[in-house]
C-alpha cells in the first residue's frame, strides 16, 4: 500500500509498505479522505521524530474486522479517532481527556495519510464513528478539527451577549468564530493580515473582519461599545500573536491560546495587571469522544458546512504539494487528501 512518509516540509515521500495485519478488536480502514493539519507542518514538533507517518484527521471504509468486532460491519463508512481516553482515569474523570496516558499512548498505524488504517482496539471501543449517508467523506474530515474547535470553545465559556475577538482567520479561526456566534457572542470580530480571508469569513457570517494592524483596539472600540473583547482567542502559534492577544482581552475576560508555541518560546505577562483586571487565561489541546459526537452532528445539520472551510484538495500523489500548501497557505484555508472510489 502506499503510504506518506514526512522528513519536512519539503520532503514529504510516498512509500510503500505491508497492508496491516489486524488483531483482536480491531479494524481496517481503507482511506478514503484525510485533511491536513497545521500540526503536521509544524516542524520544531514534527522534525525531531521523523521520518514519521503524519495524519490525524481520517475517514474510510471499514474493510476487514478483528475478531470480536460486533459494533461494525465491511463496508461501513466511519470516522476514526487518533487517540482515545481510558475514561476511568483521575484526568479522564475531570474531563481533561488529553492528559489521560491511554490517550496519549493510543494511535493510528501506520497514521492517517496511508491507504489502509489498522485502528487499535482501544480506538474501534471507544471512538471510531458511523458516518451518516448524507454527511460526504470531505465533509466528514472536519470531524477531528472541528471537534477541537468545540473543545477551545468549552473552555473559555462563553456566555450569551459575550464579544469574541479570534486572531487568525485560517480553518480553525473560522470554526471557532462560527461555534462562538452559536453559543450566543453578538458581536464576533476575526482578525487576519490575507484579504481573502478576512472576505471569506464574512460570507461566513461572522460579524467583522479586521486587518492585521499595531493599533486593534480603535477599530474594535468602534465595533463594540467602546470595550475590549470578553473573549480573544489566538489560532497561530507566534508568541506576537499571543502578546496581541493579552493587549486585547478586556477586563474580567479569558484569553484561550489554541496552537502551541516552540517549547524553549517564553511568553512575557505582567501578573499585576491580569490579576487586578482578573484575566483568565486558558489552552486547550485535542480533543476527546465527546466532541467527536457533537462535531459530526453539527457537520451532519449543516451548522458548519464544509464548503466554508475546505478549499483545496489532492490526491494521494499530490502529498508533498499538499504539505508545501499548507506549510505556506496564503489564500488556501483547510487542505484535504482525497482518494477516489
Amino acid at each position: 500500500m502506499r503510504v506518506v512518509q514526512y522528513y519536512a516540509n519539503d520532503d514529504v515521500r510516498l512509500i510503500d509498505l505491508p497492508v496491516p495485519e489486524i488483531g483482536s478488536g480491531e479494524l481496517l480502514v481503507e482511506l478514503r479522505a484525510c485533511g491536513i493539519c497545521a500540526s503536521d507542518v509544524m516542524e520544531w514538533y514534527m522534525k525531531p521524530r521523523a521520518p514519521l507517518y503524519p495524519g490525524h484527521e481520517p475517514v474510510g471504509r471499514v474493510v476487514a474486522l478483528g475478531a470480536g468486532v460486533q459494533q461494525f460491519a465491511v463496508g461501513d463508512r466511519v470516522f476514526v479517532h487518533h487517540h482515545v481516553p481510558c475514561m476511568v482515569c483521575h484526568f479522564c474523570q475531570r474531563g481533561a481527556f488529553s492528559q489521560c496516558a491511554t490517550f496519549r499512548a493510543t494511535r493510528l498505524y501506520p497514521g492517517g495519510l496511508a491507504e489502509y488504517i489498522r485502528v487499535p482496539a482501544p480506538n474501534v471501543e471507544r471512538d471510531v464513528l458511523l458516518l451518516p449517508g448524507d454527511l460526504s467523506y470531505e465533509s466528514a474530515t472536519l470531524i477531528e478539527p472541528l471537534a477541537c474547535c468545540l473543545r477551545g470553545i468549552e473552555r473559555v465559556n462563553i456566555r450569551p451577549g459575550d464579544s469574541v475577538c479570534v486572531l487568525g482567520a485560517g480553518s480553525n479561526g473560522l470554526m471557532l468564530a462560527q461555534l462562538a456566534r452559536q453559543r450566543g457572542a453578538t458581536t464576533v470580530v476575526i482578525v487576519d493580515p490575507i484579504a481573502y480571508r478576512r472576505q471569506h469569513a464574512l460570507q461566513t457570517g461572522i460579524d467583522h473582519a479586521l486587518d492585521l494592524s499595531d493599533d486593534l483596539l480603535t477599530p474594535i472600540f468602534a465595533l463594540n461599545q467602546g470595550r475590549k473583547p470578553d473573549i480573544v482567542i489566538v489560532t497561530p502559534s507566534k508568541i506576537s500573536a499571543m502578546q496581541q492577544g493579552l493587549s486585547l482581552v478586556g477586563p474580567g475576560g479569558t484569553l484561550l491560546l489554541f496552537a502551541p508555541p516552540q517549547p524553549a518560546a517564553i511568553l512575557p505577562i505582567t501578573p499585576n495587571a491580569i490579576f487586578f483586571q482578573e484575566i483568565t487565561l486558558r489552552t486547550s489541546y485535542s480533543a476527546g469522544p465527546y466532541e467527536t459526537r457533537l462535531a459530526l452532528e453539527l457537520l451532519r445539520t449543516g451548522r458548519i458546512r464544509s464548503e466554508t472551510i475546505i478549499t483545496h484538495r489532492f490526491s494521494l500523489d499530490e502529498a508533498s504539494q499538499a504539505f508545501k500548501l499548507v506549510a505556506n497557505p496564503g489564500e488556501a484555508l483547510k487542505v484535504i487528501i482525497e482518494i477516489e472510489e
